[in-house]
């Protein structure tokens, strides 16, 4: 398994607006493609104005393959614009499992990647 990390920084005071979009009209586009997100958080200390995701693969091949799906969608690249302009900056980082860790770990449970 791997999980994918995505970070957003947004304009500032446009957090809630983003959100707003990303709950209505672009997770249910994602769950489409990219099954459930692990989690979506948003920061309160440190760098604000940002929203940080996780979504769990079962490898990078799975992940190139679901994400080449969702890239293809035309409700997906209708939706994109909406975000963009309220987003200074985008940033994804891959990240493998420890072992022991609870997630993805040796013995990952079902359904903890979609």
């Amino acid at each position: 398994m791997i999980v994918e990390q995505r970070s957003y920084t947004a304009h500032p005071g446009k957090v809630p607006e983003f959100l707003a979009l990303v709950e209505t009209e672009g997770l249910p586009i994602q769950r489409r493609h990219l099954g459930e997100p692990l989690g979506y958080f948003q920061a309160e200390t440190g760098e604000l104005n940002r929203v940080v995701h996780l979504w769990g693969y079962d490898s990078t091949e799975d992940r190139d393959s679901r994400r080449a799906s969702l890239a293809a969608d035309a409700d997906w690249n209708a939706f994109v614009p909406k975000v963009l302009s309220l987003l200074v900056r985008m940033e994804s980082v891959i990240l493998r499992p420890a072992p022991f860790s609870a997630i993805g770990g040796r013995n990952m449970t079902e359904g903890a990647t979609r």
